[in-house]
């Protein structure tokens, strides 16, 4: 397979004008971000928000004629918003000053025109996080969505992990989502619950290869041109690890609070204390310490054996002076009904691992809304030096 060089993209994008300006949107200096990997091209087309309505078929176009260059297997473009600043080009909105506009909630300038609220109807939004990979997290934000779900409330999951989105696998989900005015999409439902994720937009086995603005890009969009109607919690599964992407998220959203995952070892609650402490640095108040993979349970015999410990997490959550929000064993039945697109909440309401999710979601949502009525937590200002 032929190697894609950038020279390759560029002379291709070339030949895609702008309709406006009546030039290409190479010489314009609107393709930004350019990013090649293995055959897979990502990149961003600045423009001005108020311009952004109609140019849906300008970045359409854009993906068609880099898809024609030999050896590209799959091209993401993504409209990312700019407001002109007098003398001097502006920045993208993934590299602006993020302040709130408003006291009460930040407001993002929208590719679709004019700016726009972040997920304005949700009354309180939850991270779901962990320190590392592999310990469970994403199983855990679903099924604390479910169970939330089942208590009666209006709850929607907003998958953030951009490099390995899984809710559409573990909501057993293969539409798109679709648009009636061509810039707001309706989020998929399924179980009752409100779904987003970048993975309902890309093919399955197709990598992310974006660079940090275009993933914060995508995030606000998910968040901002999403018509999530009125909802009393939204479950945010985070990107795993402490990174930009989580540190973000963290400042940029007006999350009502974190809970973190960890199993019982030493080395995952060292990464979980690490996530914990990221979330404090940027005022998010924890709600608590969840224990994942907690024991296991033989599926034959119904005996349990602590492969990774035992109450390592409790005990981490004394240490740190954060509530213990509760334990989840690790078992056959958990993981087969996430792979298989019913959450174990969903499957097996009454069942014990069911329960256990019930029981951390009811201690979450006393939490977020003690007197019934969730509140939603102003974005941290950030200031840079």
């Amino acid at each position: 397979m032929a190697q894609v060089t950038e020279a390759q993209i560029l002379d291709a994008l070339r030949a895609v004008r702008d309709p406006d300006q009546d030039q290409d949107i190479v010489s314009l200096g609107i393709v930004t971000g350019l990013v090649i990997k293995d055959g897979n091209v990502g990149f961003s087309i600045e423009v001005d928000p108020k311009r952004g309505p109609h140019l849906e078929p300008l970045r359409k176009s854009a993906e068609t004629a880099v898809d024609k260059v030999p050896g590209v297997l799959s091209v993401t473009a993504v409209l990312t918003a700019h407001t002109p600043a007098a003398g001097a080009r502006a920045q993208p909105t993934g590299q602006q000053n993020p302040r709130p506009a408003s006291p009460q909630r930040p407001q993002i300038q929208s590719a679709t025109g004019g700016a726009r609220e972040l997920a304005p109807g949700v009354k309180a939004i939850v991270a779901v996080a962990s320190g590392k990979g592999g310990v469970g997290k994403s199983t855990t934000a679903v099924n604390l969505a479910m169970a939330l779900a089942a208590s009666g409330l209006a709850v929607g999951v907003l998958d953030a992990d951009i490099y390995g989105p899984s809710l559409p696998r573990m909501m057993g989900i293969t539409d798109k989502p679709t648009s009636e005015d061509g810039h707001i999409l309706k989020p998929l439902e399924k179980y009752g619950v409100k779904c987003m994720s970048i993975g309902f937009l890309v093919p399955e086995d197709s990598p992310t290869i974006w660079r940090g603005p275009m993933v914060m890009s995508a995030l606000e969009q998910m968040l901002r041109d999403v018509a999530w109607g009125e909802l009393d919690v939204m479950i945010v599964d985070m990107p795993p690890g402490t990174g930009d992407a989580q540190l973000t998220i963290s400042q940029r959203v007006p999350l009502a609070g974190a809970v973190i995952v960890s199993t019982p070892q030493d080395i995952a609650l060292l990464d979980a204390r690490k996530g914990l402490n990221m979330f404090r640095k940027v005022d998010v108040p924890v709600l608590g310490i969840i224990e994942n993979m907690s024991t296991f349970i033989c599926p034959h015999c119904g005996g349990q054996s602590d492969i990774f410990g035992h109450g390592g997490a409790r005990a981490e959550a004394e240490t740190l002076n954060v509530d213990f929000l509760g334990e989840v064993p690790l078992h056959m039945d958990i993981r087969k009904t996430s792979d298989a697109g019913t959450p174990i909440v969903v499957s097996a309401p009454d069942g014990p691992h069911a329960l256990a999710y019930r029981a951390i979601a009811e201690a979450v949502w006393s939490k977020i809304a003690p007197s019934g009525d969730a509140k939603r937590r102003e974005a941290p200002r950030i200031v840079m030096g």
